[in-house]
C-alpha cells in the first residue's frame, strides 16, 4: 500500500507542470510579495518562477504584472485573471480530493506558526505523537509572536492569541478562552507587603509583556464585571511570558501572566497569585487559515487534532483559575 501511495504522488507531481502550475506561481508571487518567496514555496529558482510569469503573459498576449528591478504590481487585467485563477486552482483542489476519497492520509509538508510559549505549553508535548501517528507528514513548526504571515510564509495553519480578532483576510477558528492572572513570588510579597487592591498595584514594580496581541496597559475585570485601566511602570518590559516567568521567580516584581504561563509555578508554590477576584478579559485561542474554500487533507487532520487535544487541555487549565 505504501508503494501504490507513493507511486501516485509521483504521478501527481509529473503533472503539477504546464498552465495550472503556471497559474499557481502567478498566485504564489502575488500573496507572497516576490518572486523569491515565490520560489522558495514552490521549490523552485527564482529565475524558474519569473519564466512561468512571462510564458503565462506569452499564452495570453497581455501584461499581468508590472515589474521593475525591486517591486512589482498587477495590472488591471492581472488582477482580474488572479481572482479566475483562485476559482480554477481550487475546483482542481477539490475535485482531487473528492476523487481520490476523504480517507486519504496526509502527507506532504506541513507548516505550522504558533505564538512560542502558547506552542511549548500546548503544542510541544503532543508534537511526538501526532508526527507519530501521520509518519507520511513533515511537521515545519516555526513560532512568532506577530500577527502572522500567511500567505507570505507559505503557513499552512497558524495558532493565535489575542482579545479581539479583527483582520477578516484569515479563516478563524476559536479553539479556546484563556486569561492573564497577577502573580508575584513569595518571598517578593514578604519584604514589599501584599497588594490588598488594584490601587496599590502603583506602589510595587509591575513587570509588563507587550506584543502585537496585548495591549501595553493593565486591563483587568472582575468577577462581577467591574473593569479597570492602570498605566503601570516597572523595570522590565518584555514581548514573551517565559522571560517574565523567570524574572518573577526571582523576587524582581508583579506580573500578569497568561494562565498556561502561571499555572505549574502557582500549583508549586513558586508563585503565588495576588487580588484574585481581578484578571485580564478573555483572550481568544484562534487557529487560523489562509481565505480560501478549500482546505486540505493534512491542515484538516491537524485541526482536528488539536480540537482533540489542545482544546481539552486548555479548558482545564482555565477552570483551575476559576
Amino acid at each position: 500500500m505504501r508503494n501504490l501511495e507513493k507511486d501516485i504522488y509521483v504521478m501527481r507531481k509529473n503533472l503539477d507542470g504546464g498552465l495550472l502550475h503556471a497559474m499557481n506561481a502567478f498566485l504564489k508571487v502575488i500573496d507572497s510579495g516576490s518572486f523569491t518567496a515565490a520560489a522558495e514555496q514552490m521549490e523552485l529558482t527564482t529565475a524558474q518562477v519569473s519564466r512561468l510569469i512571462s510564458e503565462l503573459e506569452g499564452r495570453l498576449g497581455t501584461k499581468l504584472l508590472q515589474r521593475s528591478t525591486r517591486q512589482h504590481a498587477l495590472t488591471e487585467i492581472g488582477e482580474s485573471y488572479a481572482e479566475q485563477c483562485r476559482q480554477v486552482l481550487a475546483m482542481v483542489e477539490e475535485a482531487e480530493a473528492q476523487a481520490m476519497g476523504m480517507a486519504t492520509k496526509p502527507q506532504g509538508r506541513l507548516r505550522v506558526l504558533s505564538m512560542a510559549s502558547f506552542g511549548h505549553h500546548y503544542l510541544a508535548p503532543m508534537m511526538a505523537e501526532f508526527c507519530q501517528t501521520y509518519p507520511d507528514l513533515t511537521v515545519e513548526y516555526r513560532t512568532s509572536q506577530n500577527v502572522p504571515d500567511l500567505l507570505g510564509k507559505g503557513i499552512d495553519v497558524s495558532l493565535y492569541l489575542t482579545e479581539s480578532l479583527a483582520d477578516s483576510r484569515f479563516v478563524a477558528r476559536r479553539i479556546g478562552t484563556i486569561f492573564s492572572v497577577l502573580c508575584a513570588s513569595p518571598a517578593y510579597l514578604e519584604k514589599h507587603g501584599e497588594p490588598q487592591s488594584l490601587d496599590d498595584l502603583q506602589q510595587h514594580a509591575c513587570l509588563r509583556l507587550v506584543n502585537p496581541s496585548i495591549t501595553p496597559q493593565w486591563h483587568l475585570t472582575s468577577e462581577n464585571s467591574c473593569s479597570y485601566q492602570i498605566d503601570i511602570n516597572g523595570p522590565l518590559i518584555a514581548d514573551t511570558p517565559e522571560l517574565l516567568l523567570d524574572v518573577v521567580q526571582q523576587d524582581m516584581g508583579i506580573a500578569l501572566l497568561p494562565t498556561f504561563s502561571s499555572i505549574d509555578a502557582i500549583r508549586t508554590g513558586r508563585l503565588r497569585r495576588i487580588l484574585p477576584a481581578w484578571r485580564s478579559p478573555d483572550i481568544g485561542v484562534y487557529t487560523l487559515l489562509p481565505s480560501r474554500d478549500f482546505v486540505d487533507v493534512k491542515t484538516r487532520t491537524w485541526l482536528e487534532w488539536v480540537k482533540q487535544h489542545v482544546s481539552p487541555k486548555i479548558q482545564q487549565d482555565t477552570d483551575y483559575f476559576l
